[in-house]
C-alpha cells in the first residue's frame, strides 16, 4: 500500500501512518535518496531545490534517531533566516509528539532570556540561525558536545549572506564523530570544500527538480518600463485576482515603498523584509497564512524557504538577477501538485537578466507587452506620460488633464492645440492671428502680435508689454503685473492693485503703464510720450535685456 512507502525507506510504522493521514503517501525523489542514507548514519551532501520536500528528508531521520530518554541536545539544524527556522520548527513539532521529542527554535528578535529558560529544560532538537546560536554558545547556555546530528540547510544561502565563518565556529563546537547532513539549492566550490573538510565520505545526492518544480507554473514576462511598472502591476492583479500572492522586490526600501503604494490604492498587502522586528514578522506571516492579507511584498532573503499553502501567484516586481533566484521566487507557488502563475516585469534594461534566466531554466518565457496594462488615453497619467492627447486638451504639470478647447497649455507641452489657444513658455507655434507667445519665442506671428521679454518684434503702435503678461488688451487698457486685464480706459492702477483714479492723475512707483495721453509715470520710467508713437522705455529687467515696443 502507498502508506507503507515511507516505511519501506526505514521510517517507523507509527510515523509512516501519521504521514499517510496527512496525505503524504509517496516520498519525493530527494526523500527516497536521503532518508535511507541518513538512517544508516552516513554524511550527506544533497543538492535539491526548495519545494522538493527536502525538509522532511532530514526531519524524519532525526526523529527516528533521537533518544527522548536523554535530556541533552542531540540534533542541531542551522538555517540562514528566521522565517526558515520557524517553518522547520513547525514541521518538527508536527511529528515530534509521536516520538516524545522536544524542539526549540533560536533566532534573533526573540527574548534571549526566555530562550535560556527553555534551554534549562529537556531540549532534544534546536533549530537556529547562526548569529543567535553563537550568542548562546558564548554565553554557555547551549552545549553541543554530545550532539549526534548536524544539519546545514540552505548552505548556499548562508554562504551568500556571509555566515560561513559563523558556521565554521559552530561546527568546531560539535563532536568530530557527529553525522552531518548538508542541503543546498546550488553547489558552489566553497560548499564542496566545506564537505571535504568537515564530512566523512559523504553520500552525494543531486535532484534536478527545476523542470519538475516549474512545470506546474505558468510563466509570463510582462514588458514594461520602470515608470509604468506600478500601473502595470495594479492592472494585472485586478485582472488575475489572486487568492494569495507574493510580490518580490530587489531591496527592503523598494518593498516598503511598494507596499505603501498598494495600501494607498486599497489592496490588502503587507511587507516582509529584514528591517521588521521579529514580532512584526511573525504577525505578518500569521495574517498571510490566514489569508487576512492577500499580497505579501517581500525581499529574496526574507522569503527564503517560505512555504505557505494557497499561494496562487508570484510577481517579480523587480526581475531576479540569476536563474536560481528566479526559481526560488516562483517556487512559492505551484506546490504539492497545485498550479500557479509567475509574472515577471521586465524593463528594457533587464534584457540581460532575462536572457540569463531563460538560459538557466532552459526555457523561453512567454512575453507580453505592458502597453495593454497602461491607462487608456484621456485618463490622467502621472510621471510625465501624457500620450495621445486629443486636440484642444491641456496638460498641466505634465499630467494631461482634459481641458476644453480655448484653454492654454502650460509647461511647454501644448502640441496640436486648437486655434485660439495660447501656449506659454515660448512654445506657441502656429498661433492664430492676434495671439501672442511669451519668453521671446513668438514664431510665425501675425502683424500686431507681440512677443515678450525684450524680444517684442512687430508690435503694433501704442501697445506695450509688461512683465510678459497683459495679453490681447484693447488700446488704452492697462494690465498691471498680469493681473488687471481689460481695465476700463483712463483708469489708473496704484501699486499694482487697480484702484479707479480720476483722469489726469499720475501713476505712482513707476507703474503707470499704458496710461492715457498726458499722464506721467514717476521714477524715470516713462521717457517717451505716447503721443510720439513710441513705447515708454523701462528699466531693464530679466537679465538686463531692454524691453522695447
Amino acid at each position: 500500500m502507498k502508506k507503507n512507502e515511507f516505511a519501506l525507506l526505514g521510517v517507523s510504522d507509527d510515523l509512516a501512518e501519521a504521514l499517510h493521514k496527512h496525505g503524504l503517501t509517496e516520498p519525493t525523489p530527494v526523500q527516497r535518496e536521503a532518508i535511507p542514507s541518513a538512517l544508516s548514519g552516513k554524511d550527506i551532501i544533497a543538492q535539491a531545490q526548495t519545494g522538493t520536500g527536502k525538509t522532511l528528508a532530514f526531519v524524519l531521520p532525526i526523529l527516528e534517531t533521537i533518544d527522548p530518554g536523554r535530556s541533552h541536545v542531540q540534533a542541531l539544524i542551522v538555517t540562514p533566516t528566521r522565517e526558515l527556522a520557524i517553518q522547520i520548527t513547525e514541521e518538527v513539532k508536527r511529528w515530534a509528539p509521536l516520538k516524545g521529542v522536544r524542539v526549540l527554535s533560536a533566532y534573533g528578535g526573540q527574548d534571549v532570556e526566555r530562550q535560556i529558560r527553555k534551554l534549562e529544560g529537556s531540549i532534544h532538537i534546536i533549530v537556529a540561525t547562526p548569529g543567535r546560536l553563537l550568542d548562546h554558545l558564548r554565553r554557555g547556555t547551549v552545549q553541543l558536545h554530545k550532539l549526534s546530528i548536524l544539519v546545514l540547510d540552505e548552505a548556499d544561502q548562508m554562504l551568500h549572506m556571509g555566515f560561513f565563518p559563523d558556521v565554521e565556529e559552530i561546527i568546531s563546537a560539535t563532536p568530530t564523530r557527529r553525522q552531518t547532513l548538508l542541503f543546498s539549492a546550488t553547489m558552489p566550490p566553497r560548499i564542496r570544500e566545506l564537505g571535504k573538510e568537515y564530512m566523512r565520505q559523504p553520500a552525494e545526492i543531486e535532484v534536478k527538480a527545476k523542470r519538475v518544480t516549474l512545470d506546474e507554473i505558468e510563466q509570463v514576462v510582462l514588458r514594461t518600463t520602470d515608470r509604468g511598472k506600478l500601473e502595470a502591476l495594479c492592472k494585472i492583479i485586478d485582472e488575475e485576482n489572486p487568492y494569495l500572492a507574493m510580490i518580490f522586490c530587489r531591496t527592503k526600501l523598494r518593498a516598503s515603498k511598494l507596499n505603501n503604494e498598494l495600501n494607498e490604492r486599497g489592496y490588502a498587502s503587507d511587507e516582509l523584509h529584514g528591517d521588521l522586528t521579529q514580532a512584526k514578522r511573525e504577525q505578518v506571516m500569521k495574517r498571510f497564512r490566514e489569508a487576512k492579507i492577500q499580497y505579501l511584498v517581500a525581499t529574496d532573503v526574507a522569503a527564503r524557504g517560505l512555504d505557505v499553502e494557497g499561494i496562487t501567484h508570484v510577481f517579480n516586481y523587480d526581475i531576479p538577477h540569476d536563474a536560481e533566484s528566479y526559481i526560488h521566487r516562483i517556487g512559492r507557488t505551484g506546490r504539492a501538485g497545485q498550479t500557479g502563475k509567475a509574472i515577471t516585469f521586465a524593463a528594457p534594461r533587464d534584457a540581460n537578466y532575462l536572457e540569463l534566466i531563460e538560459k538557466g531554466i532552459k526555457s523561453t518565457l512567454t512575453k507580453r507587452s505592458g502597453k495593454d496594462q497602461e491607462h487608456e488615453p484621456d485618463e490622467r497619467s502621472s510621471q510625465n506620460q501624457r500620450r495621445n492627447a486629443a486636440p484642444g486638451e491641456r496638460s498641466q504639470q505634465r499630467r494631461g488633464r482634459n481641458a476644453a478647447p480655448g484653454e492654454r497649455t502650460q509647461q511647454g507641452r501644448g502640441r496640436n492645440a486648437a486655434p485660439g489657444e495660447r501656449t506659454q513658455q515660448g512654445r506657441g507655434r502656429n498661433a492664430a492671428p492676434g495671439e501672442r507667445t511669451q519668453q521671446g519665442r513668438g514664431r510665425n506671428e501675425a502683424s500686431g502680435e507681440r512677443s515678450y521679454q525684450g524680444r517684442e518684434r512687430n508690435a503694433a503702435p501704442g501697445e506695450r508689454s509688461q512683465q510678459g503678461r497683459g495679453r490681447n488688451e484693447a488700446s488704452g487698457e492697462r494690465s498691471y503685473q498680469g493681473r488687471e486685464r481689460n481695465a476700463a480706459p483712463s483708469e489708473r492702477s496704484q501699486q499694482g492693485r487697480g484702484r479707479n483714479a480720476a483722469p489726469g492723475e499720475r501713476s505712482q512707483q513707476g507703474r503707470g503703464r499704458n496710461a492715457a495721453p498726458g499722464e506721467r509715470s514717476q521714477q524715470g520710467r516713462e521717457r517717451s510720450a505716447a503721443q510720439r508713437g513710441q513705447a515708454p522705455q523701462q528699466k531693464p529687467r530679466n537679465g538686463g535685456r531692454r524691453r522695447e515696443r
